[in-house]
């Protein structure tokens, strides 16, 4: 038999296993955001030292995933509190319904639970802005006016 018929083994037709992505830019991060970070690093290698052989490869790679992350991370400056900047809290009113955002690193961000990336879209609107401006948002509804901002 011809050995462009063999299988050499089973491995080589699995589906590959990809890394996670690192976001591009830089790391920023809140202090609440490093110490998320580095507890998320000891639960995975608590969980390496624990995993069977089958689980091991997927932790292995959230793990490289997290102490890279670790290993970038870049303590942003505290906020003033006087324009909307990364770790500030903003509070915004649009159609008449008011919202507070709080601006954070990526492995922070909980868009559900009102904090976003300093990246996103509408945090880039915001950004640079002081109480009582209005901008465009980056979708639909109408002009966004900044109603408050706080420190994070």
């Amino acid at each position: 038999m011809s050995v462009a018929f063999r299988r050499e083994s089973d491995e080589e037709h699995l589906e590959p296993k990809f890394e996670l992505p690192i976001p591009l830019g830089p790391n920023l991060v809140t202090p609440r955001g490093l110490e998320l970070i580095e507890a998320r690093n000891a639960e995975l290698e608590a969980a390496v030292a624990a995993a069977s052989a089958e689980a091991l490869p997927e932790l292995q790679r959230d793990l490289r995933y997290w102490r890279a992350r670790l290993a970038t991370a870049q303590l942003a400056p505290p906020a003033s509190g006087e324009i909307v900047a990364f770790g500030t809290a903003v509070t915004i009113e649009q159609d008449g319904k008011a919202r507070t955002l709080a601006i954070v690193g990526h492995d922070e961000s909980d868009p559900a639970a009102g904090r976003i990336a300093f990246t996103a879209p509408l945090a880039k609107v915001l950004i640079g802005n002081e109480v009582g401006e209005e901008v465009d948002p980056p979708g639909p509804g109408g002009a966004i006016t900044i109603v408050a901002i706080a420190v994070a």
